[in-house]
This record gives C-alpha cells, sequence and structure tokens, in this order.
C-alpha cells in the first residue's frame, strides 16, 4: 500500500482510528496503533477491489498529501 494513512486516537470511540484520505470513506478502528493500521490495509483491500468489480476509478497513490 502506498497511500497516506492517518492514525489518531479518538477519546469518542476510545481506540485509535486509521483514515486514508484518498479512498474515500476508507477507515477502520483499533485498540492499539498496530491493529488500526492493519484492520485499514484490510479495508482499503476490499474498497480498491469493490470499486474496480462496480467499474469505479480508484485513485492512484499520491504519497504525503499537504492538505491531510
Amino acid at each position: 500500500m502506498k497511500y497516506e494513512v492517518i492514525l489518531y486516537w479518538s477519546h469518542e470511540d476510545d481506540a485509535f482510528i486509521a483514515e486514508i484520505p484518498e479512498l474515500p470513506g476508507c477507515m477502520a478502528d483499533g485498540k492499539t496503533y498496530q491493529a488500526a493500521l492493519r484492520a485499514v490495509e484490510r479495508v482499503a483491500k476490499q474498497w480498491i477491489a469493490v470499486a474496480k468489480e462496480l467499474g469505479r476509478d480508484v485513485p492512484r497513490a499520491k504519497g504525503r498529501l499537504l492538505y491531510a
């Protein structure tokens, strides 16, 4: 995976949240930083697979984003 991942702690969810801004809606959580990262990697693979099945464009990874 070459997409930028943003990881942060959510007091509201009492969990770490991992997001991939380039894949709209692609996010996951975990009790640890590592668990959130593993979970979002699985979700991203599923996101990409579904987009391809539906004939939708899959954004190209841009690396570090300026707006994130």
